[in-house]
């Protein structure tokens, strides 16, 4: 089996490298649905869902960063065009949302989508003990799976 000069089979990480891309231009995509929901946002709870959705679109910001340098890291180029953004999308595009619930929901059905997306690059990872995105993998889904309760128990509603 040829390997790179990380120890990771090449054909494998050439696969991990295309669905970590694919992660990167979801997040690309709930980042914006963050900024827009961020900048819409109507109503009494204004003040404090502003101030969250500027808290979740910064973390976002963050993690799209380290997605493309762990691609870069495994030896690929990240996406970095909005064509290449929409093609590989798989979340909801939130357009024009001002309603609070909708936000919320908007966020709860993204993060979920993001979680499939992790979670089957955490079993591939992990078959070629690829610990660098296996480890990233693993924080943003404990994280993720929290925002989620937290966005859930705001909405008063159980997993």
């Amino acid at each position: 089996m040829k390997t790179n000069i990380l120890g990771l089979p090449v054909k494998e990480t050439e696969e991990i490298i295309k669905e970590l891309n694919v992660l990167l231009a979801n997040f690309q995509v709930y980042y914006q649905n963050l900024r827009g929901i961020h900048w819409n946002i109507r109503g009494k709870r204004f003040f404090e869902l502003h101030v969250k959705f500027e808290e979740l679109y910064n973390d976002t910001q963050l993690k799209v960063d380290m997605v493309a340098e762990r691609i870069l890291t495994i030896g690929g180029t990240p996406l970095h065009t909005l064509e290449d953004y929409i093609k590989h999308n798989q979340l909801k595009v939130g357009k024009s949302i001002s309603n609070d619930e909708k936000a919320v929901q908007l966020i709860i059905d993204s993060l979920s989508d993001l979680l499939k997306i992790e979670r089957n690059l955490l079993t591939k990872s992990g078959a070629i003990e690829d610990e660098g995105t296996n480890s990233m993998m693993s924080d943003f889904i404990a994280e993720q799976e929290k925002t989620i309760w937290m966005m859930k128990a705001w909405l008063e509603e159980s997993l």
